[in-house]
């Protein structure tokens, strides 16, 4: 099974490869590959210094991340932290991270790469956030006796490893030292697979958000922009979402500012919703230099890297991707206590279920279901404080999650 796993990682890396040749994601994934080992020998020397190596696929995981590895950097301040990615998206933005001594592309997972990855990294402990198996890597680390461990992850019986078909893939499991888990169903299932290594310990995303939100500064170009009016918070938005978004604004009879965070910022897209609301929107980037600021309702976050201080303003929550592929973090919101809204692909999201079945967030179905949703809200300031209430109480109640992992990996870095 072995072989014809490693077959497929090869046709993988054949197929992005061509992909490059015309898609310029595909072609920063080859690029940043490039003389890898180089790049890990001359970042991570052979000083003596004890490693830690924590993966995460793209960016969302690598915050996931970053609680544990502020402990551990603490901690153990004489450890090198060496992050790798999976997915440009990541590396792109985090490849200067401060928290991490060097942060890099994980290889190709072929056997002769991560061998060759792993003699110059030669890791006392391997970090895995949430989900990203590669199973000749955890091979490879099983034979080296390298204590492995993935953490904030969810099991679901919809995934291949609890499939018949799936046993290989299950038994690969085996090489984590310990898991570590967001809920009590994911805890069943690895029970129930033979693995008794397992801990609920919740998402690390709880304190990484709260350490956002305690330390988000202000922005004056945005304050200057809501001017005391009330602020409706559109993050990580798709085309689908801003058309309901669009709809919502056109109807609703409240005085609000609508900000709108694309999940896409390239120019193509941020014209189109420039089109879409038409001469009441503004770009950040242009904000500074607009003079006619009573007459701009909308204003278009064409930057990255500012949405999570920017919900610190928000009344309302808008959070895009559950019409597509997925839904984008909540927690960045709700941590100030920001009722949410979202649609409907957000069933993998623990935190997601959460906060409906408690009242601090509403399903989005239709574009009349988000105008009644958001029209509520804003016309009923005990509801609207309710939810917000329960935001609140559910992040509080959440926190703790990087102690609890680190106070069981530590053992193995002493």
């Amino acid at each position: 099974m072995r072989f014809f796993y490693t077959t497929g990682v090869f046709i993988y890396g054949f197929g992005i490869k061509i992909a490059s040749l015309f898609n310029s994601k595909a072609r920063l994934w080859v690029e940043g590959r490039r003389g890898l080992l180089a790049k890990a020998e001359a970042l991570v020397p052979n000083d003596g210094r004890p490693c830690v190596w924590v993966h995460a696929s793209s960016l969302g995981e690598f915050e996931q991340a970053r609680p544990v590895m502020e402990l551990i950097r603490a901690a153990y301040p004489k450890y090198r932290l060496v992050a790798t990615f999976f997915s440009p998206s990541g590396y792109e933005i985090r490849k200067n991270c401060a928290d991490a001594d060097a942060v890099l592309y994980m290889p190709l997972d072929t056997p002769r790469n991560v061998s060759r990855f792993l003699d110059v990294l030669k890791p006392r402990v391997a970090l895995f956030v949430k989900y990203d198996f590669w199973f000749n890597t955890l091979a490879e680390l099983r034979k080296r006796n390298v204590p492995t461990f993935i953490f904030s992850t969810i099991f679901r019986p919809s995934q291949y490893f609890f499939k018949p078909y799936g046993r290989w893939f299950c038994s690969q499991l085996g090489s984590f030292t310990h898991f570590f888990v967001q809920n009590e169903e994911s805890v069943a299932l690895l029970q129930k697979a033979g693995f008794e290594n397992v801990t609920k310990s919740g998402d690390t995303r709880f304190d990484r958000v709260v350490k956002i939100a305690s330390t988000a500064a202000e922005n004056a170009c945005v304050e200057r922009f809501i001017d005391g009016k009330t602020v409706v918070v559109a993050g990580s938005s798709w085309p689908e979402d801003e058309k309901l978004l669009h709809h919502f604004f056109t109807t609703s009879l409240h005085d609000i500012k609508l900000i709108i965070a694309p999940h896409e910022t390239d120019k193509a897209h941020v014209e189109q919703i420039k089109r879409l609301f038409g001469e009441t929107a503004v770009c950040y980037t242009e904000l500074q230099s607009e003079q006619n600021i009573d007459r701009r309702k909308v204003l278009i976050i064409n930057t990255i890297g500012i949405l999570s201080s920017l919900y610190r303003y928000s009344h309302i929550a808008y959070i895009g991707g559950g019409f597509g592929k997925g839904l984008h973090n909540i927690l960045e919101a709700v941590v100030y206590g920001t009722p949410v809204c979202f649609g409907p692909n957000h069933h993998k999201f623990q935190e997601a279920k959460d906060i409906l079945a408690l009242g601090g967030g509403a399903l989005v179905l239709t574009a009349e279901g988000l105008s009644n949703i958001m029209d509520n809200w804003l016309s009923d300031n005990a509801l609207w404080q309710s939810a917000s209430d329960v935001c609140l109480d559910y992040t509080r109640s959440n926190q703790g999650s990087a102690e609890k992992i680190f106070g069981i990996v530590e053992k193995y870095l002493k």
